[in-house]
């Protein structure tokens, strides 16, 4: 079956909007705008919350057992295509048929082995809808994608700066702008439904996923958490210009004991509602539509059988009412990884009675035949179901699924508009954190002959991470025509100036010739290290070493050798450890995993057309055995290394977070608070001027930190609480002012509550410090 597959029965909407393109074309002879237009002549009217109530409940009751227990499946879209059709995407009837008529599935996840066209992706929504359609319930299919950064799986997509690169503009107007570009796009492909934002906290460097998360700070993920979802959700959700987003992955998934991805983790509750279950509670607060579970165990309790987490922290405590959604294959994996259920059977059972909504199931109907039995022999109740089947029936209705469930026409607009480039260039410019600029080595002058080497100058794949046109990212053929390499975009900068020995795989030995180095460089008035890591995602990308890998460190070590300056330029989707190369380094930029137009970003950035103003979103490790967050209880501060000496630098990254370099400087004055005390329902403003002292305009980060100097739990030496962006002439200075209420002075007691207790706080603000007093 190809993708033209239209079943008779399903024809009426599709003749009707046929039939309006006819008389459309014929009144204002405008083919494909006028399709657009007629589509948009019957966009969907939003229903309201007691309409789709009552819509959902006449639903339930007219559905047998076999159709709730669909809408709670999800499945891969491998599991429908026919692989014997090569060069097009086809799916196999019989396989459609096994999937829509006998088990009724709701939902449908992921792209094949490439990335689609647009038209392609219509195709694939046109045939899935069509055979969900013609089923006597007629119910919609949910598609969802993970765009983590822009439309993953899509040809011609824009893809921004991973998460970590965004967390380090501390823009959150340019979060939101980037996530509406990607919202629009997504929609403009058919899929309504996007995995992302990933609240993560990033607190652990070794883990594969750490690209993904906003950083170490429950603050900085909370804010920029909170600003994706509205991103994704705010213009309402029957809109071409929003899709449902879906928050992951509740909780504690991303500090894994051992640093791999999807293996245990042992968090403290206290830690766990002080760093991991905030930003949770902010994005819900936001109103994201659903969320994805942890894959792996907390505490030695999977969490997709924790009905603590999923029942009464999550929805009772949380209050989320939206649709909860495992992670892959994870339901079975109670029984085959985890071990706590004997059967697949229980599997299931345990999940189910936890909370789960959704299976992702995602390689056959399991989970279908078993929870059907279920219910039919009392294990589960129907009424249990029926809570679900509300939950999945409602987010369809608000996605206007019901109303129309083909791809949009008049969201086909959206996608790949010039101004989503100018963002991702704005985007990753933002991002670029200079972490050192020894005697102003950087920018380099306009008539300077370069040496650029490096595995990363020549690969895409480290320019853009995980989910970019594949899962790994590792797909150079799949990446546009269009997308630079650093190599790339340096050559349009020096011409003939630029002399480049890299070749586009981190395995090619010819990228770490040393003594071809040496050769090359003595032409050279600078040498460029593109330095860093390839594109991977997930358990794929897994460490047992932080350090940046040998043939690196020796390469650079090699380029110090010449006695030419050096610049690293890193492009890594976590912190590797290069206390190595540091010292005889001239300047250090770290560029996270900066997109689509990235290596132009870092080529401006370089030669001095654009200036640096990120800062960091972690705190960069020095050492593999010290990987401490810059919130460290104060106890951590002190060491005693020699006998009778005690010292208080037990924080002691290479780069500490909230660092970041300018080709601008800023100076602070001034910190006032507009009263010394604050009472319980007070707030205190405080101001501060900041002024540019350089003769360049420039961006910076204003960042706000609290100390709570004497607690009944050991306080953190410092937390960040508030953050915002400024732009100021060469020259120019402003006042900024941030409100503080108790919320920032509160902290996670031993019973779990957010508690403040009367006392001294220490305010700081770029270098200044005043006191409150809580009363």
């Amino acid at each position: 079956m190809l993708l033209n597959y239209r079943p008779a029965r399903q024809l009426g909407l599709k003749l009707f909007i046929a039939f309006s393109f006819v008389i459309a074309v014929a009144l204002t002879g405008f083919g494909v705008n006028s399709y657009a237009d007629s589509e948009a002549s019957i966009t969907i009217v939003p229903k309201t919350e007691k309409q789709i109530e009552k819509m959902v409940r006449k639903q339930i009751r007219s559905m047998t057992v076999e159709e709730k227990v669909g809408q709670m499946t999800q499945i891969n879209i491998g599991v429908l295509i026919d692989n014997k059709v090569k060069g097009r995407v086809a799916f196999d009837e019989e396989k459609m048929s096994e999937a829509f008529d006998k088990y009724k599935v709701g939902s449908v996840l992921n792209s094949i082995s490439r990335a689609l066209t647009l038209s392609e992706w219509h195709g694939v929504i046109n045939a899935i809808q069509d055979k969900a359609l013609s089923s006597e319930q007629a119910i919609p299919v949910l598609y969802g994608v993970d765009a983590i950064h822009g439309v993953t799986y899509t040809q011609g997509s824009t893809l921004f700066p991973h998460n970590i690169g965004l967390a380090a503009s501390r823009d959150l107007t340019l979060v939101k702008q980037a996530t509406k570009a990607t919202a629009m796009e997504v929609r403009a492909t058919g899929v309504r439904w996007n995995f992302d934002p990933v609240l993560d906290a990033g607190r652990n460097p070794l883990w594969s996923r750490f690209e993904e998360t906003f950083g170490e700070d429950v603050v900085l993920t909370s804010e920029m958490g909170v600003a994706t979802v509205k991103g994704y959700e705010e213009d309402g959700l029957e809109n071409i210009t929003a899709v449902a987003s879906c928050m992951k992955h509740f909780v504690g998934y991303s500090d894994p004991a051992n640093g791999k991805d999807r293996t245990p983790a042992y968090i403290p509750n206290v830690e766990l509602w002080e760093h991991y279950i905030p930003q949770f509670k902010a994005a819900i607060e936001a109103g994201s539509s659903t969320i994805m579970i942890n894959s792996a165990s907390l505490n030695g309790m999977p969490v997709h059988a924790n009905k603590y987490l999923l029942t009464d922290v999550l929805r009772n405590q949380l209050g989320f009412k939206g649709l909860i959604l495992s992670d892959w294959e994870d339901v079975i994996r109670l029984h085959t990884r985890h071990n706590i259920a004997e059967t697949p059977e229980e599997a299931v059972r345990l999940a189910i009675e936890a909370g789960l909504d959704m299976s992702m199931v995602p390689h056959d109907f399991s989970f279908a035949k078993i929870l059907v039995k279920l219910v039919k022999d009392g294990t589960i109740t129907e009424k249990r179901i029926d809570k679900s089947v509300a939950i999945i029936l409602t987010l369809k209705h608000r996605l206007g699924l019901f109303d129309n469930a083909y791809p949009e026409p008049a969201a086909f607009a959206n996608f790949g508009k010039p101004e989503y480039q100018q963002l991702a260039l704005d985007a990753a410019i933002d991002s670029i954190t200079l972490l050192k600029n020894t005697n102003n080595l950087l920018p380099l002058p306009a008539k300077s002959k370069i040496l650029l080497a490096g595995p990363a100058a020549r690969n895409l794949g480290a320019l853009h991470g995980s989910w970019s046109y594949s899962w790994q990212g590792d797909q150079e053929r799949n990446y546009p025509d269009t997308t630079q390499s650093l190599a790339d975009a340096l050559s349009e900068q020096f011409g003939n100036a630029l002399t480049v020995m890299a070749f586009p795989k981190f395995s090619d030995a010819r990228n770490y010739d040393a003594e071809k180095l040496k050769q090359l460089a003595k032409k050279a008035d600078y040498i460029v290290l593109a330095l860093g890591e390839p594109a991977y995602a997930e358990s794929p990308g897994a460490l047992d070493d932080l350090r940046l890998p040998l043939n690196q460190i020796q390469l650079a070590q090699a380029a110090h050798a010449t006695g030419k300056p050096v610049v690293l330029v890193l492009t890594e989707g976590r912190p590797r450890v290069v206390a190595d190369i540091v010292e005889e380094s001239g300047a250090i930029m770290q560029a996270y995993r900066p997109g689509s137009k990235g290596a132009r970003a870092i080529a401006g950035v370089l030669t001095g057309e654009f200036n640096p103003s990120g800062v960091l979103p972690y705190s960069y490790p020095q050492y593999t055995g010290d990987i401490t967050p810059y919130d460290r209880r104060v106890l951590t501060n002190v060491q005693q290394l020699t006998p009778g000496k005690i010292t208080r630098n037990g924080y002691k990254p290479q780069w500490p977070f909230g660092y970041g370099l300018s080709y601008s400087t800023f100076a602070y004055s001034d910190l006032s608070l507009s009263q010394s005390t604050m009472k319980k329902n007070e707030s205190v403003r405080v101001s501060v001027t900041v002024k540019n002292t350089s003769d360049r305009d420039g961006k910076h980060a204003v960042e706000l930190y609290v100390s709570d100097l004497y607690a009944s739990l050991s306080p953190s030496a410092k937390r960040l609480k508030k953050f915002t962006k400024v732009f100021l002439r060469a020259g120019e200075q402003k006042v900024v002012y941030f409100d503080l209420g108790k919320q920032d002075l509160e902290f996670v007691d031993v019973s779990l509550k957010r508690v403040v207790e009367p006392g001294d706080f220490k305010i700081q603000v770029g270098g200044l410090e005043t006191e409150l007093e809580f009363l």
